[in-house]
């Protein structure tokens, strides 16, 4: 094997095993930073002699053996050499795949804990469990290389200093936890399904990085429904993907997408989840609700054929569960095709004066739809122009310049 294809396969191996890698050396270490160190220690080390010996034949295996020499030798410097010795050593003899399995759950719950800013979890958690570089975390969320750098460098650091367990919490503990850890996995996947910015409507990289650590997340934690609604969602969302870019790159709109494009094995796969979530029972939470309401747009072969009412009774579940502005926003919508444009604007125009969608451009983009299907054809384009100088992707503000001229020739565009 030439030293390219080397290099190679060790990336391949070091984007699969890092995650297992550092959640493994953290149980032994506790310390996310000194983990991380360590097993950027056993990559160099594979750097170094994988290109004359090979790949070996369980290269996650020895990544770990490496790693765990090298946390010895770091902690014969410390007083603590004894006891953590004999504790390694006990690790290196005993390693089984559930192990494994509770680690990444662990380290999970360590880079999504609220002790961190949002951001911080989101650029730690791509960092440790996606195993997305620096630069590639600063790209895709268009941050300097060194913004994000500082963030993952002080979230370490203040897991370290607050020194949270390497645990698995319970109880009340637990909801709040794991809330937040679907909140970060679902942040990761909106950036990529919808960037906030850029150039590029979509962000594809990110998606599959949220859908990775939902699946990983699902299997660790197979009796936590709102997990498995989270998977749904993002499931059936990610299976328009195709459908939601044109040939030269720009957005097409739901209703207006070809669902022959929609990849129909993610679809299957999110309904497989969200029926596993109605199956543990109780009431649906939010990511289950909002992915019941996916997967009425998923089950309609055309739009036409859209059960809005029952969307609108989903909306209004989700409204009571976990409200907010955004999500009465969405109401608003489904009411608008459920019931007609006008019973939809006036839910709109009650929140216009919401302090949280101040800049939100899809509070003037969802108005100028309504408008204009009201024939209101002057007040739609200021609305479309309006959406079109709040938002920050390119190619969102063209669709919605290309709406606004249509409306001034008392249309709309597609």
């Amino acid at each position: 094997m030439t030293d390219p294809e080397t290099h190679r396969a060790i990336d391949a191996v070091w984007r699969i095993e890092s995650p297992k890698l550092i959640a493994g050396l953290t149980r032994i270490v506790r310390d996310v930073g000194l983990a991380e160190d360590l097993a950027q220690d056993a990559l160099v080390a594979a750097l170094e002699q994988w290109p004359g010996s090979g790949v070996p034949a369980k290269p996650g295996a020895w990544l770990m053996a490496t790693a765990k020499h090298r946390a010895i030798d770091r902690l014969r410097r410390d007083e603590r050499l004894e006891r953590k010795h004999q504790e390694i050593g006990r690790e290196m003899e005993t390693q089984e795949s559930q192990q494994t399995g509770d680690d990444l759950l662990r380290l999970m719950f360590v880079s999504c804990h609220p002790i961190l800013a949002p951001e911080a979890r989101v650029a730690l958690t791509l960092r440790l469990l996606a195993s997305l570089t620096t630069e590639e975390i600063a790209r895709a969320f268009l941050v300097p290389v060194a913004t994000i750098a500082q963030r993952i460098v002080r979230a370490k650091r203040t897991l370290t200093e607050a020194r949270v367990p390497f645990e698995i919490p319970s109880g009340p503990e637990l909801d709040e936890r794991l809330s937040s850890v679907l909140q970060v996995i679902y942040l990761v996947f909106n950036e990529g399904y919808s960037a906030t910015a850029g150039d590029d409507l979509l962000r594809a990289g990110l998606c599959e990085d949220a859908l990775r650590l939902g699946r990983i997340l699902a299997g660790l934690a197979p009796m936590e429904p709102e997990v498995h609604g989270l998977v749904a969602l993002m499931e059936i969302q990610a299976s328009r993907t195709r459908a939601r870019v044109g040939p030269s790159g720009e957005m097409i709109l739901l209703l207006d997408q070809d669902r022959g494009r929609w990849d129909q094995l993610l679809i299957r796969r999110g309904l497989a989840a969200l029926e596993r979530a109605e199956q543990l029972g109780g009431a649906l939470g939010p990511y289950a609700l909002q992915a019941a309401i996916a997967a009425g747009h998923a089950r309609a072969r055309t739009a036409a054929e859209t059960d809005w009412s029952r969307i609108v009774a989903l909306y209004d579940a989700l409204v009571e569960l976990a409200p907010s502005a955004v999500v009465e926003l969405n109401r608003a919508v489904a009411v608008g095709m459920a019931f007609g444009p006008a019973a939809g604007l006036e839910l709109v125009d009650a929140l216009r004066s919401e302090p949280s969608l101040k800049s939100y451009h899809f509070l003037p983009s969802v108005r100028g739809d309504l408008l204009a299907k009201l024939g209101r054809f002057d007040e739609a384009r200021a609305e479309f122009e309006r959406a079109a100088a709040l938002t920050q992707n390119a190619r969102e503000r063209q669709l919605l310049l290309d709406r606004a001229a249509a409306s001034s020739h008392g249309g709309t565009a597609a």
